[in-house]
């Protein structure tokens, strides 16, 4: 599991089953971090940032982020998991990942769970406005800023259509 302390701490990349619950300062050294079961947890105040980092989420594990947490994760922008922050095991069963942000957080990189849904509350977005969802179902409340060009953060150019619908 990942250590919970209250104190600063740097995490490495590598498997971690059962989820946790990040507390107080923690960095994150850049590679992959596999969540293997579980819920993954950023809890209230918080602060955890991370440059270069991938989670894979696998085992039905899922994300949950408190909204008063202050969160600065940025996916590699080169390499085999260039603009990818969060991805989910086609696997996992349909859970709900929470992110609950404020507007000084900031997710940078895509988050992709083809197999969950994400409910994604708060002001935040990545840097830049430079975040992509893809997901079973996507739940937005409050006001996230999205940009179509981030190729200096690793992800490609998003053609946007000319309207977009939102269905109940």
């Amino acid at each position: 599991t990942m250590p919970s302390g209250m104190g600063a701490e740097t995490l490495s990349p590598g498997r971690y089953c059962g989820g946790g619950a990040l507390k107080g300062d923690k960095t994150l050294s850049p590679g992959v971090y596999i969540i293997d079961g579980g819920d993954f947890k950023i809890n209230a105040n918080a602060n955890v940032a991370g440059e270069g980092v991938t989670f894979y989420f696998t085992g039905d594990a899922t994300a949950d982020f408190n909204g008063t947490a202050n969160i600065a994760l940025s996916a590699p922008t080169s390499g085999t998991y260039q603009g990818v922050l969060m991805y989910g095991d086609r696997d996992n069963s349909n859970t709900a990942n929470k992110f609950n942000g404020t507007a000084d957080s900031q997710m940078t990189g895509a988050l992709y769970f083809p197999s969950q849904s994400v409910e994604f509350l708060g002001n935040f977005s990545g840097e830049n406005g430079c975040m992509r969802i893809v997901a079973k179902t996507i739940d937005f409340t409050g006001s996230a800023n999205f940009n179509a060009d981030c190729t200096a953060e690793g992800l490609s150019d998003m053609p946007l259509p000319g309207r977009v619908s939102l269905v109940e």
